[in-house]
């Protein structure tokens, strides 16, 4: 890894998890948006797929918070062809839960009380879609950020999910351990100590690219984001569907332009070949997609059109 790029990243991510003043500036002149569902169902072959709604996260494109050696007019230029605005990015934040007739499977657990009243939602998704959270049998993180980790703890430190065993690669796991007070809050983390103790007796530590669960779950390692970040292939076949984790966050941008250098990449580099290998994989293969970070409920594919490469959600009636 490119100690410059970690240092550089620091920063980045430490505006991107800073966004409620942007937010309420970027917000303080227009109507609040209809309310998005709570949750939505799919199918994974046999299994219940729940998407659940845990809120969103905006911020500005100035040219410094998010793609790197790009302007604001450029970024804002693939922005609009995509049909999203262009003066500022937003990041739905939708964990997914998987049902089968044995387990209760949670990718992610949102931000919980980490980043106040824009997202956190998650266990009132849950509840919602009837899903208590001492029914969840195992909890797989992608990766060890404020938005992703932050829902493992109540408000009070206690295990939101005590019934969850957590799965999270050797890397990534190291790293989390060893991260100082200060790094971990530029990841949206603001009492490290305290989430490793609260969960240290729940997490079992895999090497990238393991089974977890035969037939059901396989590790898939996604290099540059963080140390040790995680997809994940859940189920076989046609109906599979790829957890991407952070390897990409904007519908638009990360699907048309995966070579773009991203901010919140501690290896910038790596981050790009990544995210442009995993774009023509998916897309070649027909590979139904799960982002975490795309508009709800944020289950599709990335297909070719016309010599670029577009993100087309499953449509929900």
């Amino acid at each position: 890894m490119r100690m410059s790029h970690v240092r550089k990243s620091f920063a980045a991510v430490a505006a991107m998890f800073s966004l409620v003043s942007a937010v309420e500036a970027l917000g303080a002149d227009s109507a609040p948006p209809a309310p998005m569902p709570r949750f939505q169902t799919f199918r994974i072959g046999s299994y219940t797929g729940i998407a659940l709604n845990d809120g969103a996260l905006r911020m500005p494109n100035d040219g410094k918070s998010f793609v790197v050696g790009r302007s604001p007019a450029e970024v804002a230029k693939v922005l609009t062809s995509g049909g999203a605005p262009g003066e500022y990015l937003e990041f739905d934040v939708q964990p997914l839960l998987v049902r089968t007739d044995r387990s209760v499977l949670l990718f992610d657990t949102g931000a919980g009380n980490y980043f106040g009243p824009i997202t956190g939602e998650l266990l009132k998704s849950m509840a919602a879609a009837g899903m208590p959270p001492a029914g969840v049998t195992d909890i797989f993180i992608s990766h060890a950020h404020g938005d992703h980790v932050g829902g493992l703890v109540t408000g009070t430190g206690a295990l939101a999910f005590p019934n969850a065993t957590i799965h999270m690669s050797a890397p990534e796991w190291a790293w989390l351990g060893t991260m100082t007070a200060d790094e971990a809050k530029k990841f949206g983390m603001p009492d490290v100590t305290a989430l490793v103790a609260a969960i240290r007796s729940k997490v079992v530590p895999f090497q990238p690219g393991a089974t977890l669960i035969p037939d059901l779950v396989t590790a898939v390692e996604i290099k540059g984001h963080t140390p040790g970040h995680s997809g994940y292939q859940i189920g076989s076949g046609a109906d599979s569907v790829l957890y991407i984790g952070d390897s990409m966050h904007s519908y638009v941008i990360s699907v048309r332009k995966p070579s773009w250098k991203v901010e919140f990449d501690q290896d910038q580099q790596a981050g790009a070949a990544s995210r442009t290998a995993l774009v023509k994989r998916v897309a070649a293969s027909g590979q139904r997609v799960y982002a975490v970070h795309f508009p709800f409920p944020g289950i599709g594919k990335i297909v070719e059109q016309k010599g670029m490469y577009v993100w087309v959600p499953e449509v929900f009636r």
